[in-house]
Formats: C-alpha cells, structure tokens, sequence
C-alpha cells in the first residue's frame, strides 16, 4: 500500500490524510464540484474531481471515485465514514478492482448490515439482546401477533437502517399497522430495502457505544466505551468517556461481548458495537458500525492510540501492535460537536460563508475540523463546523476545560451549536449525570431555547 484515495470530504477526509502521511503515505483527495476550495483538497498530495454537488453524483457514484483510483494509481481506498463507508457492495468492488479498501470485508459488512443478522451474531455468542422478533417480519397480521407478545411500546426498525434512519416507535396495537406500512415504506425510499424487524422499546435508555480492533490474525481488543446519551433525533451531539455511569465491573462484561461479537464476524479493522443501559443497568446489543466513527477522537485521547494509523496498518496485513492489558485509560474525555445549525431555532440548518472562524487552543484541547475563515460551508452535505474534544483529569476538570474553550470558540457568519452545549455545561441534569437519551428532546417539546447563562 503506498497511496491512499480518501473517497469522503470533510474533517474525516483531513483527519485520514495526516494519519496517511504520518505513515509516510501518499493521499489523493476527491471533491464534488462544492469542494473545490475545501481543505482536505489542499492537503492531500493529488485531488481529483468526481462530479456535480449532489452527494448521488459524486461522494456516492461508486464509478467515479474507481475512475479516480486508476486514474491517479491509488492502491488502496479509506471511504471514512457516511456515504459509501458501509456498503458491502462498494467493498466488493474495491476487491476485484485490485484496490485495498481500509475496512472489513465485504462479507463481514454485509452481515453486521443487515440487523436481524447482527442480532442473532450477538445471540450465538450469549450476548443480551433487545427482546423482538426472530428476524425480518413480512405480513402485518404476523407482525401483530409478534408485538403483542414483545410487549408495547415497540420499534419497528428497517433492517438495512442506520444512523438513526428507518425507524418508527407503535405505543399500541391501535397505532401498530399504521406505523408498520409507514416504517416499510420508508425502509424500501432510504434503504431501497423494505425489510423491518420489532425491537421492545427500552424505556429510559442510556446509550453505550465500544470501541473494538482486529486484526486478520485473529487478535481482538476493546478501547473502552464512548457515552453519547446526549442527542437530538438520534443524532449524537456531545459524546464522553469513561461513560460516568458505568462500574468498572459492567465496563469489563460488555467490553468482552463487544470483543466476542466481533470476533464471531471474522472483523478485521476498527469499529464500534452499539449497546443500550436499561435503568438496572442491563446492556442490551444494539448495532456495529462497520467504520471509523465521528466520536473515534475521544477514544485516541483516552488511549493514546490513534485508531486511523491502527485501521491502515490493519489492512496492510499487520497484527495490533497491543493487547488487552496493554491498553490503559487516563482521564476523562468529552467532544462536543459543532455544527452549522440554529439550536434556539430547533437546530435549523445554518449553511452558508465563515465570515470568521477562530478555534479554540490552550491545553487539553483538541480540534478535528475542515473549515477556515471565508470558507463557505455546502447545503449539499452534513453540517458539521468542528469537533472539539477536552480532556481532564477527571469529569469535573473535563467540564472546567469544555467551558473554557467554547468560550474562546468564535464563528462568524453562520448560527452554531456552541450556546447549545454552553447551556448544557450548566445544566443541572447534565452535571449531574441524570439523564437519558431522549432528554434533548423532551427539553425542545417543552420550548427550550438553549441560551446560556449570562457570563458562560
């Protein structure tokens, strides 16, 4: 492997050409017509146009980005995360391309893809589940039969789903067949797969997420767990580890069946196994993402291991260079995520020119972003500005750092989501770590603007 196209944009698209060429890698760079004056585009060795703004036209259109590998002899491909970073049949391409595509394989993607199938992965290695249906359900009538037997309130979940999409809530058997025809033919628009699965709805959840590795020798260990309880529509905002509501007993049982689970999957490369924490403190399997995820930041700072070298190095044929003792946690990480929406205006998309951007620094900081000053964000693409990630000593001196530097954070020109997370460092909830995953949610239905205090 000597040149690496990076077929993604963006913070994700620098974060992968430094760790390249750290490794002494060559990078080329893809961008649709709206990336021109991006900065993945500048930083990497060559850049390649791959089509019109549309995501479907470029970021998307498998055909273009192979035309960019051959053109400029990219050997191997890192397709990040989002657009093509879990699509199995991309992954299968890439290999009979002759092109080394940084991830799992093929066969591996398409089964943790597909939910019911990662389901009963996590089932054989006795790994709890969310109790729900053996498999996809077809028929209304059958589907009926079989939530009434998991219990209301249930999910009805596309089988191809992900990143929160393809999924509906039925509180009762009144609501259920008009939820399940909507849920099918969502799955069928987003997914163009119109299989749905029932899951019991855990109420009250905390959402618990695990960072694994493997290697194509067979070697498997956990980093840790990442909490990103804090979200809105199932889009994570803030994310932290250690989770300050796990015991160092629990850490370890579901560490080891992140590990077992991925090991029974032949994984080879980085990813993360989703869990949920009922309020007894039972973790139930959720998903694998089959990627590099936004939140792998926080983890490298916990660890001290960076995971895109470690993800390369993997598919080059190597074995991890730790063990599962090897690996230590220090301190207490938080990323906040800052992105180009409104909060005060039910986070309403904020594209459009950085009059000024002005990062924070000092120490304990880190920035992870693709923007500068006078660069004007897309309306095509995702709305991310930055991430910011602080580290303490512990939790308390974490928060101290995080209020610190979003108050030396300044963006010009387009609303953010730097009040939303300065009014949640003075959140009583927040603070004192009470709180669930549709806490967010529950505060917009009540009206709640996310001003910060005064003085913040």
């Amino acid at each position: 492997m000597k040149k690496i196209l990076i077929a993604n944009r963006g913070e994700i698209a620098v974060r992968i050409i430094r760790a390249c060429h750290d490794l002494g890698l060559q990078t080329v760079a893809v961008y649709s017509q709206a990336d021109v004056e991006a900065l993945h585009v500048l930083h990497a060795d060559e850049a390649i146009c791959i089509g019109e703004a549309p995501s479907q036209r470029s970021y998307l259109k498998i055909s273009n980005i192979l035309s960019a590998c051959e053109i400029t002899g990219a050997d191997a491909l890192h397709p990040g995360y989002g657009f093509l970073s879990e699509n199995a049949n991309f992954a299968s391409i890439c290999a009979s391309c002759g092109v080394n595509f940084i991830g799992p394989s093929a066969e591996t993607i398409a089964l943790l893809g597909d939910k019911a199938k990662a389901k009963a992965t996590a089932k054989a290695v006795k790994c709890p589940v969310i109790p729900g249906s053996d498999g996809i359900v077809e028929d209304v009538q059958e589907a009926m039969k079989e939530a009434k037997k998991i219990g209301f309130p249930v999910f009805i979940k596309a089988s191809a789903g992900g990143g929160g999409r393809g999924i509906r809530i039925a509180q009762n058997s009144e609501e259920f067949v008009r939820q399940f025809s909507a849920a099918r033919a969502e799955a069928e628009v987003s997914f163009n797969n119109p299989d749905v699965y029932l899951e019991k709805m855990i109420v009250n959840p905390r959402h618990i997420e695990v960072q694994v590795m493997g290697d194509k020798h067979g070697n498997y260990v956990h980093l840790g767990e990442r909490d990103c309880t804090i979200q809105r529509r199932r889009q994570k905002l803030i994310e932290e580890a250690p989770s300050p509501i796990l015991t160092s007993s629990l850490r370890k049982k579901m560490g080891e069946a992140a590990v077992d689970i991925v090991r029974a999957a032949k994984y080879h490369s980085v990813g993360t196994v989703e869990f949920l924490l009922d309020e007894d403190l039972n973790f139930y399997f959720m998903e694998v993402n089959t990627r590099i995820q936004v939140e792998h930041t926080v983890t490298e700072e916990l660890t001290g291991i960076d995971l895109v070298k470690e993800q390369i190095r993997i598919a080059m044929g190597e074995k991890l260079k730790v063990k599962q003792k090897d690996i230590e946690f220090k301190g207490h990480i938080i990323q906040f995520r800052i992105n180009a929406e409104n909060p005060a205006n039910h986070f309403a998309p904020s594209p459009g020119l950085l009059e000024y951007y002005i990062p924070s620094g000092g120490p304990h900081v880190r920035i992870d972003s693709a923007c500068y000053s006078g660069y004007r964000i897309p309306s095509n693409y995702d709305s991310m500005i930055a991430k910011l990630i602080v580290k303490g000593k512990d939790r308390e001196e974490a928060i101290a750092n995080a209020k610190r530097a979003l108050k030396e954070f300044h963006i010009g020109g387009v609303y953010s989501t730097i009040p939303f997370h300065q009014f949640m460092l003075d959140d009583p909830k927040f603070l004192s770590n009470d709180y669930v995953i549709d806490y967010i949610d529950r505060l917009i239905l009540q009206g709640c603007t996310f001003i910060p205090k005064k003085g913040v």
